[in-house]
């Protein structure tokens, strides 16, 4: 495939994004079904376009307004050549020749406009903190209440892409044996900073064709994903509960701290999220595992099942923003709407959860958001309401868990791109009172 034809697919594929109202990978991935025709470098390259120019919205947009220019799909693609890529004008014009699969010719038009962007630069001083950073405006006092003074670098960390990590599978080999499998397939993995159980990968490769990958070895996972299974203590032979398994990430890395002994439950309301997890179970070789479909969070299973587990992790349903470097589309889905009806949802997730936990057992609440009302202000107002539960300070917990001396100073747990070099997550440990 020439470069003209990815370019007008680039095109195509924003042009169905800013129609439809779904994500925006979910949106690429039927787009790439329908043109088996597009081979597998073609695909790269038109995914690299594609998220960079997803990744440098903001700053394009603005750029193209600040000209006097409506942000279209078409500008925002010839804007990122000249701005990203350092492009000439007349680079730019011989890959939209018009005539079969290529972009149609410059107008005139564009042609001046994009003379005038090539005396700009990607960043300009001009830009608000927001454009700069490549975030909604509306959320900044939000972000800002958490980061303060740190928040140009924390949203600057969260505009790159995030690196792949794997999560070494404790039931079928250690790190080292992971690492001398997927070297064996020229793939030279290296040790997580924080998890003991992580592995990074020097770029994106297609892991799924890798022997370690088929034989359960291994399973992608974000290092700070890893570190909230972690947290909840989980051993061979307790009862333990994943309130919000959703594809069972988690609760792979809960059966292996397990050993596959004792009894696991996967939660979820969504059937079809479960049922995404049984092949993920069976490669990992996960066997005390079973799988339970919540009709709401209020179900009966609740109830019945109250005070029964030793360690109960609600990995709650959430903002995203701790993921925004794999899913740059979201954040501008994002409404305060959004986020006042997750906060409200969560807290009836923690307190129908919380009844799970056994007096003595352990509460793991997480989220992988970075706003203080999905994660601290959400334990504060969860430990005025339920006075039998206390918070575990991170320190203790990750020492214990863990194994090593904790690197945050806690109580609560807070990952983010620019600090931990994970996705952002927000995590609190509790602990039932035992009975007096």
């Amino acid at each position: 495939m020439t470069p003209e034809a990815r370019l007008a697919l680039v095109i195509e594929l924003l042009d169905e994004i800013a129609a439809a109202q779904r994500p925006a990978d979910l949106v690429a991935s039927a787009f790439l079904r329908a043109r088996r025709f597009i081979g597998a470098k073609d695909r790269r390259a038109l995914s690299d376009r594609l998220w960079g120019i997803l990744r440098r919205r903001a700053r394009l947009a603005w750029t193209l307004r600040a000209l006097g220019a409506e942000p279209s799909p078409r500008l925002m693609v010839l804007a990122d050549l000249v701005l990203a890529d350092a492009m000439t004008i007349d680079a730019v014009a011989a890959l939209c020749p018009g005539g079969g699969r290529a972009p149609a010719p410059l107008m005139r038009e564009e042609r001046a406009l994009l003379e005038r962007i090539s005396t700009r630069r990607l960043f300009h001083h001009d830009m608000p903190a927001w454009v700069r950073g490549e975030y909604p405006e509306w959320i900044e006092p939000r972000l800002s209440a958490v980061f303060g003074d740190r928040l140009a670098v924390e949203m600057g960390a969260l505009r790159d892409e995030a690196p792949v990590d794997l999560r070494v599978n404790l039931l079928r080999t250690d790190r080292d044996g992971a690492r001398a499998a997927l070297a064996a397939g020229g793939i030279e993995a290296q040790p997580t900073a924080l998890s003991p159980w992580g592995l990074r990968l020097p770029a994106r490769t297609a892991l799924m064709a890798q022997e370690p990958f088929r034989d359960g070895l291994v399973e992608v996972q974000d290092e700070g994903s890893q570190l909230l299974a972690m947290l909840t203590g989980a051993k061979p032979g307790q009862a333990v509960v994943d309130f919000c398994a959703g594809a069972g990430g988690k609760t792979l890395a809960l059966a292996a701290m397990m050993a596959n002994k004792g009894r696991l439950m996967a939660c979820d309301v969504h059937d079809s999220r479960l049922k995404k997890a049984a092949e993920r179970l069976r490669r990992a070789g996960a066997h005390n595992v079973t799988r339970h479909v919540l009709t709401s969070e209020a179900d009966k299973w609740v109830k019945r099942q109250a005070g029964s587990f030793d360690a109960v992790l609600v990995d709650a349903p959430c903002s995203g923003t701790g993921t925004w470097r794999r899913n740059p589309d979201a954040k501008w889905r994002l409404t305060p709407e959004d986020v006042a009806e997750l906060v409200a949802l969560q807290g009836r997730i923690l307190a129908s959860a919380a009844r799970l936990t056994r007096p003595g057992g352990r509460l793991v609440y997480a989220t992988c958001s970075l706003l203080a009302e999905e994660g601290e202000d959400r334990i504060a107002a969860f430990l005025k309401e339920n006075t039998d539960f206390r918070l575990l300070p991170l320190p203790g917990i990750w020492a214990e868990s863990i194994g090593t001396d904790c690197p945050l100073p806690g109580p609560y747990l807070r990952l983010s791109p620019a600090s931990t070099g994970t996705d952002g997550f927000f995590a609190a440990v509790l602990e039932r009172a035992a009975p007096s």
